[in-house]
């Protein structure tokens, strides 16, 4: 479940890095993702949200029985060690996955709301030019047309510093993500570490309890 999760999230920095910049795999990425928000797309993809927070929740619930248990005993063993570092991972990544999708959700609106903004100032200036016979717009229609113009230009230039905003707020989340790798890899040497730490006792067990049973049997002899 771990690498699907890391592979989830990288195609998502993926997708978003392809938002990112005018390309025209970007336009590919925008009807791909204004198709999916019809239809059956936005109902499966609430069901996979839906889906994906069900299992976050569970394996917080079962750190904090982990928790809870090494409390109660003491000190944790070297199993539940293992298994409170592997949910936690599991609980970061899904988290992670989670905050990606609305990423991505948030970009398209805000590159499809520039994009209807540009084309609306083009269709003004275009108004404010006059048609194709030569005839020039009134002066209230020309006074109407700049109020309109001033509208979408502030709109369009408060739609770009959120745009600005979410592109600082993708980078930030690039750099977690590459210290969520880091962080991950020391948490599958921990987990090797251990898991064969508790081998090794479990060997000793096995090996002193047949050593007693060998030792009672030769008494009863």
């Amino acid at each position: 479940m771990i690498s699907l999760l890391f592979l989830v999230i990288f195609l998502e920095m993926a997708l978003i890095m392809v938002l990112l910049f005018k390309t025209p795999l970007r336009k590919l990425v925008i009807m791909g993702l204004d198709r999916l928000k019809r239809g059956r797309g936005p109902l499966m993809v609430k069901s996979v949200a839906g889906t994906i927070i069900v299992v976050l929740l569970s394996t917080v619930y079962s750190m904090v029985k982990i928790q809870k248990r090494g409390i109660e005993n003491g000190a944790a063993n070297p199993t539940d060690q293992v298994l409170m570092a592997r949910h936690f991972l599991e609980a970061t990544l899904m988290g992670f996955v989670i905050f990606l999708v609305f990423m991505v959700d948030r970009l398209h609106h805000y590159i499809r709301e520039l994009r209807m903004r540009t084309k609306s100032m083009e269709a003004i200036k275009k108004q404010i030019l006059g048609p194709e016979d030569g005839k020039i717009a009134s002066p209230e229609e020309m006074k109407a047309l700049e109020e309109e113009s001033a509208k979408l230009t502030a709109e369009l230039k408060r739609l770009e510093s959120e745009l600005v905003s979410k592109t600082e707020d993708v980078k930030v989340a690039e750099a977690i993500a590459v210290a969520l790798r880091k962080q991950s890899e020391g948490f599958l040497f921990e987990y090797d570490r251990l898991f064969e730490e508790n081998q090794n006792l479990r060997n000793e067990l096995d090996s002193s309890d047949w050593r007693l049973s060998h030792s009672g049997s030769k008494k009863n002899k």
